[in-house]
């Protein structure tokens, strides 16, 4: 929670990191400042090994520092000038004010690690020592998503380690992000996602016990992080794995429908039920549309399990039938039946549906007067204009 709260705080500016291609960057000029910052990364690590009583908070401190954005100042030293730095293009995406958002800290250490993977070579051994502490797969999949996929290696046990690590650490990036309703990993998953995932020829040099677990975890997070037009890219193109029973539409309709299950945060389901809508026409098996269509239903009706609130129960219907528009209406009396053998929920029920009613007919009244006016005003002007010509 404490970790949900600062990527909150620090990551709002981060929501325009949403684009629909990798994200562009220019690459890193030799600096002693970005050497420095390495240095201080390996220090905090070997102090974390080093005083097992401040293990955590140390290795807390350094997930946060990596996951904050990189300010002006520091982005000249690292860029080499103001020129530089001001010319670093995030995937053509831009903030609401029109400017581009600056890059983490977390994407110059990945960026960097790649060029000069000597320096990474140096703090492995201390990941390795760290494995099992909380926040050491967060902080290596932030800092080495690139160089793991990149840098070519023999050894198939290391990057076994390696791969199972960063799919762990990865996985609880992004459900912090979730639970913040921010986009701060948004890099980093728009990398997976176009870099490892569709690219068949860095998929397959995953070991096959990873590499399940890295399609799943991109299905649980794609509509998250990902406009809901992107889906029927991702489904086209994913590389069958072997090891995968399911096709890729049943695959991420099951790891969407679990998803569905554990997300709390209002905006979030609402954004994810909003663009499920993306998957009509999708040729799912019948087991998996029953489970698509369970799952939906489950947020429909008030009351437990899930206790949806009544945003989200509209947005549950308006998926439902849409992707199963078969028995709509006959859904919708049943619906109604079984509301009518709860009388505690007539009450809200009638107030909700008395303040609709009232809205629709005051914006229908609203509407009406602005067109009536907008005759009167088009028929002075016609008259007008009707009396210059007469005149002249």
């Amino acid at each position: 929670m404490v970790i949900c709260e600062a990527v909150e705080r620090t990551g709002r500016s981060a929501e325009g990191r949403m684009g629909g291609r990798s994200l562009q960057r220019r690459e890193l000029t030799p600096s002693s400042f970005r050497k420095k910052l390495t240095q201080e990364v390996q220090r905090k690590l070997q102090k974390a090994l080093d005083y097992p009583a401040q293990r955590g908070e140390l290795l807390r401190q350094l997930f946060t520092d990596v996951a904050l954005e990189v300010d002006k100042r520091a982005l000249e030293r690292l860029y080499g000038s103001s020129q530089a730095a001001d010319g670093v293009e995030n995937g053509g995406s831009v903030n609401a004010n029109g400017t581009y958002p600056r890059p983490c800290f977390y994407e110059i250490f990945a960026q960097h690690y790649t060029q000069v993977p000597e320096d990474g070579k140096e703090i492995l051994p201390l990941f390795l020592q760290l494995w099992s502490q909380s926040f050491v797969s967060q902080i290596f999949a932030l800092l080495f998503h690139r160089w793991l996929f990149e840098i070519p290696r023999e050894e198939s046990e290391g990057f076994l380690r390696y791969s199972t690590a960063f799919v762990e650490g990865a996985s609880n990036i992004f459900w912090i992000d979730l639970q913040s309703n921010v986009r701060r990993f948004y890099s980093m998953f728009n990398y997976t996602f176009e870099e490892v995932v569709l690219d068949s020829e860095r998929l397959t040099r995953v070991p096959i016990q990873a590499r399940q677990d890295l399609l799943l975890l991109v299905s649980r997070y794609l509509l998250y992080y990902e406009p809901a037009d992107r889906l029927g890219y991702y489904l086209k193109n994913v590389p069958k794995s072997s090891n995968v029973v399911l096709e890729p539409a049943d695959m991420f309709v099951t790891e969407l429908t679990d998803q569905l299950q554990k997300v709390k945060v209002e905006p979030v389901l609402l954004h994810y039920l909003s663009s499920m809508k993306a998957l009509k026409g999708v040729e799912l098996r019948a087991t998996t549309s029953t489970r698509l269509k369970t799952a939906l239903y489950s947020f429909t009706a008030p009351g437990g399990p899930m206790y949806p609130t009544r945003p989200v129960r509209h947005a549950a219907w308006e998926t439902l039938d849409v992707l199963f528009p078969i028995g709509r209406h006959s859904r919708h009396l049943i619906s109604l039946f079984f509301r009518l053998l709860h009388p505690y929920y007539w009450p809200v029920s009638a107030w909700n549906f008395t303040i609709t009613t009232i809205k629709a007919l005051y914006a229908k009244i609203l509407n009406t007067v602005f067109e009536i006016f907008a005759i009167i005003l088009m028929g002075f002007e016609r008259i007008l204009g009707v009396r210059r010509v007469v005149h002249d």
